[in-house]
Protein backbone atom coordinates (compact mmCIF):
# COMPACT_ATOMS: atom_id res chain seq x y z
CA UNK A 1 0.00 0.00 0.00
CA UNK A 2 1.22 3.33 -0.93
CA UNK A 3 -0.94 6.01 1.01
CA UNK A 4 -0.20 9.51 0.93
CA UNK A 5 -1.14 11.92 4.25
CA UNK A 6 -0.49 15.22 5.96
CA UNK A 7 2.01 15.44 8.83
CA UNK A 8 -0.50 18.09 10.36
CA UNK A 9 -3.11 15.23 10.51
CA UNK A 10 -0.94 12.52 11.98
CA UNK A 11 1.36 10.04 10.51
CA UNK A 12 -0.78 6.70 9.75
CA UNK A 13 -0.51 4.34 12.63
CA UNK A 14 -0.40 1.00 10.09
CA UNK A 15 2.76 2.42 8.49
CA UNK A 16 6.08 0.35 7.88
CA UNK A 17 7.90 3.18 6.50
CA UNK A 18 7.23 7.01 6.10
CA UNK A 19 8.87 9.07 3.84
CA UNK A 20 8.86 12.92 4.95
CA UNK A 21 8.82 15.35 2.20
CA UNK A 22 8.13 18.29 3.52
CA UNK A 23 11.37 19.60 2.75
CA UNK A 24 10.63 19.65 -1.46
CA UNK A 25 9.16 22.80 -2.83
CA UNK A 26 5.36 23.31 -2.13
CA UNK A 27 2.75 24.18 -4.69
CA UNK A 28 0.68 25.48 -2.18
CA UNK A 29 2.86 29.02 -2.63
CA UNK A 30 1.74 29.35 -5.85
CA UNK A 31 -1.99 31.06 -6.33
CA UNK A 32 -2.63 28.80 -9.39
CA UNK A 33 -2.11 25.21 -8.35
CA UNK A 34 -3.23 26.01 -4.26
CA UNK A 35 -6.69 24.22 -4.98
CA UNK A 36 -5.46 21.62 -7.36
CA UNK A 37 -3.63 17.87 -6.24
CA UNK A 38 -0.32 16.25 -6.57
CA UNK A 39 -3.03 13.92 -9.26
CA UNK A 40 -3.69 17.56 -11.51
CA UNK A 41 -1.69 18.11 -14.50
CA UNK A 42 -0.58 21.70 -13.46
CA UNK A 43 0.94 20.34 -10.27
CA UNK A 44 2.69 17.20 -11.65
CA UNK A 45 4.55 19.32 -14.50
CA UNK A 46 5.64 21.61 -11.64
CA UNK A 47 6.92 19.06 -9.16
CA UNK A 48 8.42 16.75 -12.08
CA UNK A 49 10.40 19.93 -13.08
CA UNK A 50 11.98 20.20 -9.46
CA UNK A 51 15.30 18.38 -9.35
CA UNK A 52 15.07 17.68 -5.44
CA UNK A 53 11.35 16.06 -6.08
CA UNK A 54 13.21 14.02 -8.84
CA UNK A 55 16.25 13.04 -6.42
CA UNK A 56 13.59 12.43 -3.35
CA UNK A 57 11.60 9.93 -5.97
CA UNK A 58 14.65 7.90 -6.81
CA UNK A 59 15.83 7.68 -3.22
CA UNK A 60 12.31 6.33 -2.07
CA UNK A 61 12.15 4.59 -5.43
CA UNK A 62 15.38 2.32 -5.19
CA UNK A 63 14.91 1.69 -1.37
CA UNK A 64 11.65 0.00 -1.78
CA UNK A 65 13.13 -1.71 -5.08
CA UNK A 66 16.13 -3.15 -3.04
CA UNK A 67 13.94 -3.85 0.34
CA UNK A 68 10.72 -5.02 -0.99
CA UNK A 69 12.10 -8.50 -2.43
CA UNK A 70 13.82 -8.81 1.29
CA UNK A 71 10.22 -8.08 2.87
CA UNK A 72 8.48 -11.02 0.38
CA UNK A 73 11.31 -13.39 0.80
CA UNK A 74 10.84 -13.07 4.48
CA UNK A 75 7.05 -13.83 3.74
CA UNK A 76 5.78 -10.42 4.76
CA UNK A 77 2.77 -10.40 2.27
CA UNK A 78 1.75 -6.34 2.89
CA UNK A 79 3.62 -3.71 3.39
CA UNK A 80 2.45 0.47 3.76
CA UNK A 81 4.74 3.03 3.05
CA UNK A 82 3.56 6.01 3.88
CA UNK A 83 4.49 9.43 2.03
CA UNK A 84 3.85 13.03 4.00
CA UNK A 85 3.95 16.39 3.50
CA UNK A 86 2.38 19.16 5.28
CA UNK A 87 -1.03 19.40 3.69
CA UNK A 88 -1.37 15.72 2.20
CA UNK A 89 -2.63 17.69 -1.22
CA UNK A 90 0.46 18.40 -3.41
CA UNK A 91 4.04 16.89 -2.98
CA UNK A 92 2.68 13.56 -0.90
CA UNK A 93 0.00 13.20 -3.55
CA UNK A 94 2.56 13.59 -6.57
CA UNK A 95 5.29 11.20 -5.02
CA UNK A 96 2.46 8.75 -4.22
CA UNK A 97 1.14 8.70 -7.52
CA UNK A 98 4.46 8.64 -9.30
CA UNK A 99 5.59 5.66 -7.33
CA UNK A 100 2.57 3.82 -7.74
CA UNK A 101 3.95 3.67 -11.75
CA UNK A 102 7.04 2.43 -10.71
CA UNK A 103 5.71 -0.85 -8.59
CA UNK A 104 2.10 -1.45 -10.12
CA UNK A 105 3.54 -3.50 -13.02
CA UNK A 106 5.72 -5.75 -10.94
CA UNK A 107 3.89 -6.05 -7.16
CA UNK A 108 0.05 -5.89 -6.03
CA UNK A 109 -0.14 -2.49 -5.19
CA UNK A 110 -2.55 0.13 -3.96
CA UNK A 111 -2.71 3.48 -3.49
CA UNK A 112 -4.39 5.96 -1.48
CA UNK A 113 -4.59 9.35 -0.35
CA UNK A 114 -5.72 9.99 3.10
CA UNK A 115 -6.54 13.80 2.92
CA UNK A 116 -8.16 13.61 -0.21
CA UNK A 117 -10.76 11.02 0.93
CA UNK A 118 -11.62 12.71 4.20
CA UNK A 119 -12.02 15.95 2.12
CA UNK A 120 -14.89 14.21 0.17
CA UNK A 121 -16.55 12.67 3.60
Amino acid sequence: MLESFAFKRGIPTDADYVFDVRMLPNPHYEADLRPLTGCDAPVADFLAKQPKVAEMHRHIRDFLQHWLPELASDHRSYVTVAVGCTGGQHRSVYLVEQLYKDFVLDWNCLKRHREMELARV
